[in-house]
């Protein structure tokens, strides 16, 4: 009989620490979309075209002045030899051969922190930058930067939802298992419930196996993310340039919290409804 608790016990953990393994997930996922956003926001350039006339030297000062700028994320100056040879590279070594000399100005190539990539933060930059008197132009693809934050929006909606319903497929399989398995000791409530035991008494064991049951349960899953982690960083190195890690500590309370209030709530309401029934109300 022990063995068969033991064996019920056990698999009920393993059950739902599958199941909190998703809310591990999805957790992660959740914690993480900020992160996600302003690296797809931060990783778009804009080329800010320097006059003919300037040279590399101010350029560089300019670049020192631009990196001070509150919105400014970072800056890579490209002088004229080198974006000479990089169009050279892409368009072959004779194109230089209709010019007589270098058409390719100076330039600097500019990202923006994520809160400033939008059209109405990007002109007041823009007119910033075209307030020096070294700049010639401003470039960036105002299309691009539409799609880009029309797409972060649908896929944040996307992911809500989906998480949503995650979390809530993740209730209700928990509540599930904790039910099957509490109802499987009906006959020990009712016995306990016939000598004359109140509901707290009845319902005091039952809450704290509930409360062990739902943290070795995260515990197991917490365990099982992070092994599952650290084989995705060997494979996916670069993933984790996105994914901010310091956030594992909210991730692991998020699962821990969700595995010991589930099993509680349900054990609680499970527990409830066993000790109202009658004896024939038992066997159905």
């Amino acid at each position: 009989m022990r063995r068969r608790l033991a064996n019920a016990y056990l698999s009920t953990v393993i059950s739902i620490s599958l199941v909190l393994l998703l809310v591990g997930v999805a957790s992660l996922l959740l914690v993480n979309a900020r992160s996600v956003s302003d690296y797809f926001k931060e990783n778009l350039q804009i080329s800010v075209l320097l006059k003919t006339d300037v040279s590399d030297d101010d350029a560089m000062l300019y670049q020192a002045q631009l990196d001070k700028k509150e919105w400014i994320n970072e800056t890579r100056f490209i002088s004229r030899e080198q974006g000479t040879q990089e169009l050279s590279d892409m368009l072959g070594d004779d194109f230089l051969s209709v010019f007589g000399s270098s058409p390719i100005p100076a330039s600097i190539e500019v990202s923006l922190k994520a809160d400033y990539v939008s059209l109405d933060s990007l002109d007041k930059v823009k007119s910033d930058i075209m307030s020096s008197p070294m700049v010639d132009e401003v470039d960036y693809q105002q299309s691009l930067i539409e799609a880009l934050n029309t797409n972060l929006k649908k896929i944040s909606l996307f992911f809500g939802i989906f998480i949503a319903l995650l979390l809530f497929i993740s209730f209700v399989l928990i509540n599930n298992t904790v039910r099957l398995n509490v109802f499987a000791r009906r006959f020990t409530i009712h016995t306990m419930k016939l000598v004359g035991a109140t509901r707290s008494f009845i319902r005091g064991p039952f809450m704290v196996r509930a409360v062990f049951q739902g943290l070795f349960s995260a515990m197991l899953a917490i365990i099982i993310l992070l092994a599952g982690l650290f084989v995705i960083r060997k494979e996916f190195a670069q993933l984790f340039e996105i994914f901010r890690m310091d956030l594992l500590l909210l991730v692991m309370g998020i699962v821990a919290v969700c595995g010991v209030v589930i099993c509680v709530m349900s054990t609680y309401f499970v527990v409830n409804k066993l000790v109202s029934l009658s004896k024939d109300d038992l066997y159905f």
